[in-house]
């Protein structure tokens, strides 16, 4: 009689273990998702944080900083400086020695947060220029140190030579300093990310740095940290709020240039993707030029006969890599006879042109008459299609005359791969990360569909 006596208590004993260990993870579970609900703060992208320093609101979320840069304290002197500038000329911090305060910010040309929050750079700039304030813009990012996939956002890169491209375009008129060349600067103050707001008093310590404010979308901002210490100073008060997180695109530092993170290893990884042709008929063409894919998309026609069309195709295919994350597909058509399909085959080998390759089955003629285009025969043929089905842009001829493909920073953009780059940016939607990027590059779209 003890014996189920025994193995009933036993039973009983396993059951409530159980219970108890399924209530735990209940409770755990209740936890994480509870935590996760909370969400990235407001005005951040939401990734890293500077987490538990407790300097000003850096306990709340935003980007963390390195380890390896730590962030210029408050109350420290300002590093000294002397770098080039967008506008041809070098700059030094004694430049500025008479104005009262100066305020330096981290900006760069590729960050998509750094682009949307240039328009409040310059109302910053605008509103402080004649109470004393002296506003220098510093870009810290190594250009080889950003990858293709890092480059979605942007029609240019971050290099110095880029930066002059910008301020021309966006009529930038404060100064705009490069030190990726050296990173000596941006490593003194201890950049975290783009942007980046560091202010001086007049005797050049630091009183304040963080974020403009606390959010990419005007109409949900609830802190605007930077004008506050700005008013603070002014009106001859102690800054309320010295430090704040920081939230936009990381620094680029020289580090990354090497690594399973560097843009060396992104190319090393598309360099074995697979290159494929297949065959195109008038119906494809046609659905092709309809556009029913949902995103923007370029198409671009060429043929072998061409020997200057190399460098285009290549800019072209970086510019896929570019934005391949998004709402955007390129289309390469041959418009060879299939009898050429192995030198087809070899340019597209040559270029690592994974992407969507066709070859059409049917003369140019009947080429042009199902795109409802027409082009001289061996020349490209380019055109940028929305979403839609509306041609946002095109182009007969090559895009441009010099894209190095033994390179991993590529030459300047020329006048029509900025154009056809810029048509696609402002045609895209936003996503989530970064709204109101599609408004910064209407702008320059505006400007393109009025001289087409």
């Amino acid at each position: 009689m003890k014996a189920p006596d025994f193995f009933s208590e036993l039973r009983l004993s396993g059951h409530l273990r159980t219970l108890g260990f399924i209530a735990l993870a209940a409770l755990f579970l209740a936890g994480t998702v509870a935590w996760s609900q909370q969400g990235p703060p407001a005005g951040g992208s939401g990734r890293g944080g500077r987490g538990g320093s407790g300097r000003g609101r850096g306990g709340g979320g935003g980007l963390q900083a390195d380890a390896e840069h730590p962030v210029l304290k408050i109350g420290s002197h300002i590093p000294d400086f002397t770098l080039p500038g967008a506008d041809g000329k070098m700059h030094s911090l004694k430049e500025w020695n008479a104005t009262k305060y100066l305020m330096v910010v981290f900006e760069c040309n590729h960050c998509p947060e750094s682009q949307n929050y240039e328009s409040r750079i310059k109302e910053l700039y605008e509103d402080y220029k004649t109470k004393g304030v002296q506003l220098v813009a510093i870009n810290p990012n190594d250009p080889a140190s950003v990858r293709l996939d890092e480059l979605g956002y942007t029609d240019l890169e971050d290099s110095l030579a880029e930066m002059k491209v910008r301020l021309a375009d966006r009529h930038i008129t404060w100064p705009y300093l490069y030190d990726g060349e050296t990173q000596n600067t941006a490593t003194k103050f201890g950049v975290i990310a783009t942007p980046h707001v560091f202010i001086f008093d007049q005797d050049r310590n630091l009183r304040f740095e963080g974020q403009i404010d606390n959010n990419q979308r005007p109409d949900l901002i609830t802190t605007r940290d930077t004008r506050a210490a700005l008013e603070d100073l002014l009106a001859g008060r102690e800054v309320k709020v010295t430090d704040t997180r920081v939230h936009g695109c990381s620094t680029k530092w020289k580090s990354k240039q090497v690594g399973s993170a560097s843009r060396e290893a992104e190319m090393t990884k598309i360099n074995v993707e697979p290159v494929k042709l297949d065959t195109v008929d008038a119906d494809g063409l046609k659905k092709m030029r309809a556009n029913d894919t949902g995103k923007v998309e370029v198409v671009t026609f060429w043929s072998t006969k061409c020997t200057t069309c190399a460098d285009s195709i290549h800019a072209l295919e970086t510019t896929w890599r570019m934005y391949r994350l998004r709402a955007f597909t390129l289309v390469t058509v041959n418009t060879d006879s299939a009898a050429s399909k192995d030198a087809v085959m070899a340019e597209l080998n040559k270029q690592h042109a994974s992407g969507k390759n066709l070859q059409a089955s049917i003369d140019l003629a009947a080429v042009q008459a199902a795109f409802l285009e027409k082009w001289k025969p061996g020349t490209m043929f380019t055109e940028v299609i929305g979403s839609d089905g509306k041609v946002l842009y095109k182009k007969e001829g090559i895009i441009t005359k010099s894209f190095p493909m033994d390179s991993l920073a590529d030459a300047v953009p020329s006048p029509d791969l900025l154009t056809l780059r810029r048509s696609i940016l402002a045609n895209m939607p936003d996503t989530a990360g970064y709204p109101g990027n599609k408004a910064y590059w209407m702008e320059d779209y505006v400007k393109i569909a009025a001289v087409k």
